[in-house]
């Protein structure tokens, strides 16, 4: 029993990673990038952006903490490798995707 809490625990730790990096760039004062080691975008409404990203992060990182849990099942149920792995390449390419389909071509500076 205990560890299925302790790998949904771990799981559920990382995901709360991601919806702290949501809260930060929220409240942001600078634009908030998204890409790791590349220059943020030049943009025209710096509160705005920082807020779409700041939702993005957070639904993000809810929906990793959703993906955990199937191991709150066991350490080995199949649905961690059905479920949790397939989710989380599914939600990061949608973040990906709505990052640069609606949020950089919304605020991008013209």
């Amino acid at each position: 029993m205990e560890g299925k809490v302790l790998g949904f625990l771990i799981w559920t730790l990382c995901g709360a990673l991601f919806l702290g990096i949501g809260i930060f760039a929220f409240f942001a004062k600078k634009p908030m990038g998204f890409w790791a080691n590349a220059e943020t975008i030049a943009v025209d409404n710096v509160k705005g952006y920082n807020r779409a990203v700041g939702k993005l992060w957070f639904f993000y990182g809810i929906a990793f903490i959703l993906l955990g849990l199937p191991f709150l099942a066991g350490q080995n149920s199949p649905l961690i490798a059905l479920v949790s792995m397939p989710g989380v390449m599914v939600i990061t390419i949608a973040a990906m995707c709505v990052y640069v389909l609606v949020i950089e071509k919304k605020y991008r500076r013209k």
